[in-house]
């Protein structure tokens, strides 16, 4: 009987003395609903606020995806009077941008996710160590 006795007091101690991070909620961003909004290239982004950078994500997997379309129409129909470059160049063109469309949409998930975990960080790190209220801010 002692014993529970002092484990559940040093478990109590152990969570009163322990230092509470008190974050809004609301600001914290969940990564599940980041990464689903990633889905779509840039939506992750949006989500956590980063207009600019969802933007640009969105802008450069449109601009892959029309160019990896472009070179895919040109190889297809292919005719060597109309075009000035080898048919090889334009499958070698093709390739380059669909590698590009596959590191962009990957690139912008893990980047929301990212952020979503690191949503409280600027907040928590901001906090000065004084207003934690430890023992020596009691004297």
């Amino acid at each position: 009987m002692s014993f529970k006795c002092l484990f559940f007091s040093l478990l109590l101690s152990y969570n009163l003395s322990a230092q509470i991070n008190e974050v809004d909620s609301t600001l914290i961003k969940n990564p599940r609903q980041a990464f689903l909004f990633s889905l779509v290239p840039g939506g992750g982004q949006f989500y956590n606020q980063k207009h600019i950078k969802g933007s640009l994500v969105m802008g450069l997997e449109t601009l892959a995806l029309y160019s990896w379309l472009e070179n895919s129409k040109i190889y297809k129909n292919y005719d060597s009077e109309e075009y000035s470059l080898r048919k090889n160049r334009y499958l070698e063109k093709r390739n380059k941008y669909a590698w590009w469309v596959i590191f962009l949409y990957f690139y912008s998930m893990i980047d929301a996710m990212v952020d979503a975990h690191l949503s409280p960080f600027d907040d928590i790190m901001s906090k000065s160590i004084e207003d934690e209220g430890g023992e020596e801010n009691e004297k």
